[in-house]
């Protein structure tokens, strides 16, 4: 008998060694048939509009060893580390920790946000980079309220994002009105195509809402491009007013926010105001989600994202739900596209694509519907990581999006994976037997 069991240890051992081959090979073979075109030949449009191309064989066996190497990685790391259903024991003292570090991440972060002016002064591209984060965390934010809270899947949320920008740029430059007067103007525009909106779609769900949200994005862009008389068309509108901070501009000159102060002139000092308005727009933005969250409006909606069915039987108005849903979350985006259309000076239809609806709802889910700290946290993440995969030209967007599949099949749910309800009972709770046959609850 003890010479019977190393024997069929033996050949369980090369039985597995068999199967990890032979899916490595699998994959290596699939990974050979779809990056052939997309790495292995390289076309474009020759001066004279023919076809040429040229073949990168040495970059497309590169990926297919990759695939084939990390493929027999994942099989080996997933039998090292078991069934992903077997429950793991951990350390009391290591889920304290962990408790400690998560309820510290949110505060740390703010610390650190607050602190970035101050320890990249002298940096633009820090800046630049930290402006555009929060812009797309508050676009996050938004959206979240419509996707996260209310379960509905908006494609078309860069129409309200747009609507804001062009209402702040209309509006300043043909009546020259300041950024504090126009800033809550363009929410409220927004919002109420955030209404428009909501009506035709009352009565859809999952994949025909999205189609028709998306439908409606492309709508607004085209009739950006179309009306040139209004918006300007692919011209766009330019010479776009920067904020003011209480009436004081920030430019060089006796009239300048720094000779006000008696200290020298930086351009640094516009991207750092730049910096903390965006902050608080965000932060507000953060705080309204979060209180109404607690109201019985975000409990509808909340209601609204588990089940419509339930939500109607209870008694809730779905239509007022949905309505401020849309109109709330639109009114946010277009708080960030006013800040977007004076940061820039500059705004034209370009900026209002499919592909900023795509990236902020990408945000939204891999960070964690409905979770705040999560949409922040993505963000952070794919806004960042775009800068630094930069340098990788054609492969970067194929690293972002195997950098996503590898995400979601990590943490289907999103980095911090949030739904569970606002109310709820903390204990169970006794009731009397006239209600129930058994006499417990």
């Amino acid at each position: 008998m003890a010479s019977i069991a190393p024997a069929e240890s033996k050949a369980a051992a090369q039985a597995g060694a068999g199967f990890i081959f032979k899916k490595a090979l699998i994959s290596a073979l699939v990974a050979l048939v779809l990056f052939s075109l997309m790495i292995g030949v390289r076309t474009e449009a020759g001066p004279e509009g023919q076809l040429i191309y040229w073949t990168r064989f040495q970059e497309l066996a590169g990926m297919v060893a990759a695939v084939f190497v990390g493929s027999i990685v994942v099989e080996l790391l997933r039998r090292w580390w078991g069934p992903v259903d077997t429950p793991r024991l951990m350390p009391e003292g290591a889920r304290k920790t962990l408790a400690v570090a998560g309820r510290a991440v949110a505060p740390a972060l703010l610390i650190f946000t607050f602190l970035v002016p101050v320890i990249f002064y002298d940096q633009r591209y820090i800046l630049d980079l930290g402006i555009l984060v929060l812009t797309y965390v508050m676009l996050g934010w938004g959206l979240n309220i419509v996707v996260g809270l209310a379960g509905l899947l908006d494609l078309g949320y860069v129409a309200f994002y747009a609507v804001g920008a062009y209402s702040y740029a209309l509006l300043a430059t043909n009546f020259g009105l300041s950024f504090w007067v126009c800033l809550p103007l363009a929410g409220i525009l927004a919002a109420f195509w955030g209404v428009l909106l909501g009506f035709p779609v009352l009565r859809l769900r999952g994949d025909y809402l999205a189609i028709v949200t998306l439908a409606f994005g492309e709508i607004i862009r085209l009739v950006i491009i179309n009306w040139q008389s209004l918006t300007g068309g692919p011209n766009g509108v330019s010479g776009i007013p920067r904020p003011t901070l209480f009436g004081i501009p920030l430019v060089p000159g006796e009239n300048g926010l720094a000779a006000l102060l008696g200290i020298p002139f930086s351009p640094s000092q516009r991207l750092v105001f730049l910096f903390y308005l965006i902050l608080a727009l965000a932060l507000v933005t953060n705080w309204a989600t979060i209180r109404l969250r607690r109201l019985p409006i975000g409990r509808a909606w909340e209601a609204l994202r588990e089940d419509e069915v339930a939500c109607r039987a209870l008694g809730i108005n779905t239509t007022t739900t949905k309505l401020t849903a849309f109109a709330t979350g639109a009114m946010f985006g277009g708080f960030a596209g006013a800040f977007f259309a004076t940061r820039q000076g500059f705004i034209s239809p370009e900026s209002f694509t499919f592909q900023e609806s795509a990236l902020v709802l990408a945000i939204v889910v891999l960070g964690g519907m409905g979770s705040q700290l999560g949409v922040a946290l993505a963000a952070l993440t794919l806004i960042g990581g775009f800068e630094l995969f930069r340098g990788l030209d054609q492969f970067r967007m194929l690293v972002f999006g195997l950098s996503m599949v590898f995400l979601m099949v990590w943490r289907p749910r999103g980095l911090i994976g949030h739904r569970a309800p606002t109310v709820y009972l903390e204990r169970n709770q006794t009731i009397s037997s006239d209600l129930v046959k058994e006499g417990h609850g």
